[in-house]
């Protein structure tokens, strides 16, 4: 029986992964350390609330001896670093946080790791350290120069840098994989699926912004967990693995589709329209809501990462479609209303009026 501490454990990607390893790994018990921030909520754990194997600590990875106390006391010898702050938008106005929580925690997570002597920490990051790709360029690859362009893809990077430096420097058996856009069941309505879903849900205008042609890579979040599983499992120390979904959409070609499918579920079950009257899927089309907000600052146009390293060395091949991906993530913020009501409060509106110029 192995333990593993999971950072970020109760965040969107890190409770899928948690939900991922328990299904797969009987034998195994994770220990989830977790701020608890907005991003991270126990209801997405809920379901794991009674399984023996798992133990919750809310705690901060910036605590020093925390992570190094928790991977002592389970004898953990793996360490999976979710926790991070990861909205570019709010990065922008508060960079200090993306600093404090993205570089400096992960300095004390490798510090426990160097202090306990692990066999594995793996670190979880983003394809936007790359910087950005104009049309027709080639995807990342892992020895593509790091340009990030927001103070959060910097923070990432330098987060990067640390666990390379750690693994050259002091021999912590480290692995890192950049990873494109998720998706997927429990991620937080500040990201642009679920924020379009939602909203579509309530009638709310479905906010792009400038011109809707930014290009992003879309990953399913239970295919991003096995890459990681996979890269655990065999993946070289000291090594670096692009994770994409090879399945590149611009942002207004990506609001389409997700309106067509609204309106075909609302289409395909006609008691949806009772239960949210203000969505125009039962009436009219979806895409109605469509409007286009004035563009971020530093907007990268195109984000796509190459995983010809992952797929040739692990066999690594995304599993989920992406028609189907969305179809069931639709279904499930349709049949679990109760947690995205409890997760939307009122910081959650505050920032969508801050950014959108709209009431949530």
């Amino acid at each position: 029986m192995r333990s593993l501490l999971v950072t970020g454990g109760a965040g969107f990607i890190g409770s899928n992964f948690v939900r991922y390893w328990l299904e797969r790994h009987a034998d195994d018990h994770v220990i989830v350390l977790d701020k608890l921030t907005y991003a991270g909520n126990l209801v997405s754990l809920a379901d794991l609330r009674a399984d023996p194997r798992l133990n919750f600590v809310h705690g901060d990875i910036r605590t020093p001896g925390l992570a190094e106390r928790l991977l002592r006391q389970h004898k953990a010898t793996i360490l999976v670093h979710f926790a991070a702050e990861s909205h570019v938008d709010r990065s922008i106005v508060s960079p200090e946080q993306f600093l404090e929580t993205n570089v400096l925690g992960t300095h004390v997570l490798l510090e426990a790791a160097r202090a306990v002597g692990l066999e594995r920490f793996h670190h979880v990051s983003t394809d936007e350290v790359y910087g950005s790709l104009d049309s027709g360029e080639p995807a990342f690859t892992e020895n593509s120069p790091y340009e990030p362009n927001s103070p959060y893809a910097a923070s990432k990077a330098a987060s990067d840098h640390l666990v390379r430096a750690y693994h050259h420097t002091y021999g912590v058996p480290t692995t890192v994989t950049n990873c494109s856009n998720n998706y997927g069941p429990y991620q937080f309505p500040e990201k642009l699926i679920p924020l379009i879903v939602l909203n579509a849900l309530q009638g709310k205008p479905l906010p792009i912004y400038g011109d809707g042609l930014n290009v992003r890579d879309w990953l399913h979040v239970e295919d991003h967990c096995r890459a990681i599983d996979l890269v655990l499992r065999s993946g070289k120390v000291g090594e670096v693995y692009n994770v994409g979904g090879d399945n590149q959409w611009n942002n207004l070609a990506l609001v389409q589709l997700l309106c067509r499918l609204l309106d075909e579920t609302f289409a395909g079950t006609p008691t949806l329209g009772g239960r949210f009257p203000l969505c125009p899927a039962s009436r009219q089309q979806t895409a109605s809501l469509i409007s286009f907000v004035q563009d971020r600052p530093g907007h990268d146009r195109r984000y796509a990462v190459d995983s010809e390293k992952i797929r040739t060395s692990l066999g690594f091949v995304p599993g989920e479609a992406f028609a189907n991906g969305l179809r069931n993530t639709i279904q499930w913020y349709l049949q679990n209303e109760a947690w995205w009501n409890t997760v939307m409060t009122g910081a959650y509106r505050d920032w969508i009026r801050h950014w959108y110029g709209q009431d949530a």
